[in-house]
């Protein structure tokens, strides 16, 4: 499942490719007709993210909320200059034609229009994401604090921290030498500040990138587990493979539902 980063990074992208102009809206696949039929012709306003989720706010306040769930991805091309556009290829929920620029939708778990108030009933459901200039941490640090779930799954529930997704998580985790059994009450203040710092420079270097950067660069050294196919990070699907650091076997197991990667060396 693409991580907060990644909504963020397509939000400035979708307002440099089509903010300030009239967009046309299509559905291929047929799914989204009515809503594209709602916003297509409209002036692109902004695009906006918060977590894993995507906004395109049209004037006369329609909104298309946007979430990419599991399979959700965004493919664009460059609009030719005859207005050719190419065959749609799959399931294209939503197509978007403007400026110098196309972009097809695939495979959302949410693709839909709403009105501007009715963002504020999403964002309720959301704890305070790291990208966003008014994240509150506050507001997670209370949540994690009284909890005796696992720090594992509160860093993974969206109504905790918006945005956080298994890669940041296992990694973020790792980094800062935490087990990640280890119960919401039993993290630290200090503990906390210093993960979500850690987690706001490391989205936002994801954001910028386009790809999640987690490896400080003296344990960058290029193991073999650096082979083509394999992730460039410290514990995410590194199950069985030796710790970067202590040589320990990193381990793995089912935590709500995703897998969870670890180092017992590191974060006991």
């Amino acid at each position: 499942m693409p991580e907060g980063h990644i909504l963020h990074r397509l939000a400035r992208q979708h307002q440099r490719r089509f903010g300030r102009g009239p967009v046309i809206v299509s559905s291929p696949q047929g799914r989204f007709a009515d809503g594209a039929a709602a916003v297509s012709g409209r002036v692109l306003k902004k695009a906006t993210a918060w977590g894993k989720h995507l906004f395109h706010h049209y004037d006369g306040g329609r909104i298309v909320h946007v979430h990419l769930g599991l399979y959700g991805s965004f493919t664009e091309w460059p609009l030719l200059d005859d207005g050719a556009q190419p065959f749609p290829v799959g399931q294209v929920r939503m197509r978007m034609l403007g400026g110098e620029y196309g972009t097809d939708l695939r495979g959302p778990t949410v693709c839909e229009v709403i009105e501007a108030p009715e963002i504020a009933e999403v964002v309720r459901k959301l704890g305070p994401d790291p990208l966003r200039a008014d994240a509150d941490p506050a507001l997670a640090w209370r949540r994690i604090a009284k909890s005796r779930k696992a720090i594992g799954a509160l860093l993974m529930d969206q109504g905790v921290i918006a945005g956080v997704g298994n890669v940041y998580r296992s990694e973020l985790l790792y980094r800062h030498r935490i087990d990640p059994l280890r119960p919401g009450t039993g993290i630290t203040a200090d503990e906390f500040d210093a993960m979500w710092s850690d987690l706001v420079a490391l989205m936002k270097v994801g954001a910028r990138r386009g790809t999640i950067v987690v490896v400080r660069p003296e344990h960058d050294h290029g193991a073999p587990s650096y082979r083509q196919g394999r992730p460039r990070t410290y514990v995410y699907r590194r199950a069985g493979d030796p710790c970067r650091v202590c040589k320990t076997k990193i381990h793995t197991t089912v935590l709500e539902g995703r897998n969870l990667f670890w180092c017992p060396g590191c974060q006991s």
